[in-house]
């Protein structure tokens, strides 16, 4: 087993199965535990206890944030001045997708935290990330942006397998 720092440890999912006690025994000390699996993906454990803070603590923020940009318009104008030091491919953004992703995001990490679910945060954090690349790359903006005269008809959904 492996102590990574005072808030996470780490170990194989063997040795919880195989030495239950002594693992979950660092549960004590870190706020997580980091399962490494060999063929799947990695597992985090930690206490309901600290998962409920960790919950509220996100909702709170966001409802924070929320409430202070719905009383004060300058609040998103401060949260499009320091998104690049968060997210420094916001650079690549024009002004009006820079508004516009810190506006979606505040409104999305409120939302997220009331379902309990941060998919749709990621997702959106993702998919301005990938505005970004395509703006931050002169000839694929170019082509991404030209007219196009062709109509190839209805795109037809992917196949997603059962």
């Amino acid at each position: 087993m492996k102590v990574m720092t005072a808030i996470a440890a780490e170990a194989n999912l063997s040795e919880l199965l195989n030495k239950p006690r002594a693992t979950l025994a660092l549960l004590e000390s870190n706020r997580r535990l980091l399962l490494r699996r060999r063929d799947a993906a990695d597992l985090v454990l930690t206490t309901a206890e600290r998962a409920a803070e960790d919950d509220e603590v996100v909702s709170t923020t966001s409802r924070v944030f929320n409430e202070m940009m719905r009383h004060d318009p300058a609040v998103l104008t401060m949260a499009v001045a320091v998104m690049p030091a968060v997210f420094p491919w916001v650079r690549h953004l024009t002004d009006k997708g820079k508004q516009e992703f810190a506006a979606e995001w505040m409104q999305t990490l409120s939302a997220a935290a009331a379902m309990g679910n941060n998919a749709a945060l990621s997702a959106l954090i993702a998919s301005w990330r990938h505005t970004a690349e395509i703006q931050s790359d002169p000839e694929l903006y170019a082509t991404l942006t030209r007219p196009h005269d062709d109509d190839y008809g209805p795109v037809t959904m992917p196949w997603l397998p059962e």
